[in-house]
């Protein structure tokens, strides 16, 4: 499930809800981020509050922060995962650090739930180009070479979408050798199998 801005809207909770394979209130969600400022966390704190609207209870909601991790944690006891956004060159770069490179791709094809947040979306992909792509794109502060993604989707998603970014989204579809989603928050894509799904904000 690839969303622009998160779980904000009932329709994306509902949704959320109706694909897990537990029922909700026994679901665990792991949260990855590198929120690490006051500033930051409280897209975190917002995370948690979808979540609960969703039926899914607190103590089942675990927060890990990958800035401060050395190692990979353990998925093997969650429901779902939920990536959250921030810079996706740093994002990408703590997930492989920490080796969650290769274990998300395998929950994500063996049981679980993947849900990305902006960044958390982008790098679902084969390849995170579209980051730094247009006059809203994320700087490549760290000066990551290797941009391929997770892969295990060949969308490349542009979030945040607005109608004045139009020009720069066409342009990156015109030369992009994946598809191209563009997202408006409130917006998300949901893939299932051969089945893509986008739905819409209403």
């Amino acid at each position: 499930m690839l969303t622009s801005s998160g779980l904000e809207t009932p329709r994306l909770r509902k949704l959320f809800s109706s694909l897990l394979e537990t029922k909700v209130p026994e679901a665990r969600i792991i949260v990855i981020h590198t929120a690490s400022k006051p500033e930051h966390l409280v897209y975190v704190d917002k995370v948690g509050r979808e979540l609960s609207k969703c039926g899914i209870l607190l103590p089942n909601i675990t927060y890990v922060d990958i800035n401060s991790r050395n190692s990979s944690p353990s998925l093997s006891d969650y429901d779902a995962i939920y990536v959250c956004g921030g810079n996706t060159y740093h994002i990408l770069d703590r997930i492989r650090k920490v080796s969650l490179d290769k274990s998300i791709p395998n929950f994500v094809k063996t049981r679980g739930i993947y849900v990305g947040v902006s960044a958390g979306s982008i790098i679902a992909g084969k390849s995170i180009e579209i980051a730094g792509w247009g006059s809203e794109g994320d700087p490549n502060d760290i000066h990551l070479k290797d941009l391929g993604g997770l892969g295990f989707t060949n969308i490349a998603v542009f979030p945040h979408y607005q109608s004045k970014l139009k020009k720069e989204v066409d342009e990156f579809r015109q030369k992009s050798k994946n598809p191209v989603e563009s997202l408006r928050d409130k917006e998300a894509i949901v893939i299932k199998g051969n089945k893509i799904t986008k739905i819409s904000r209403t």
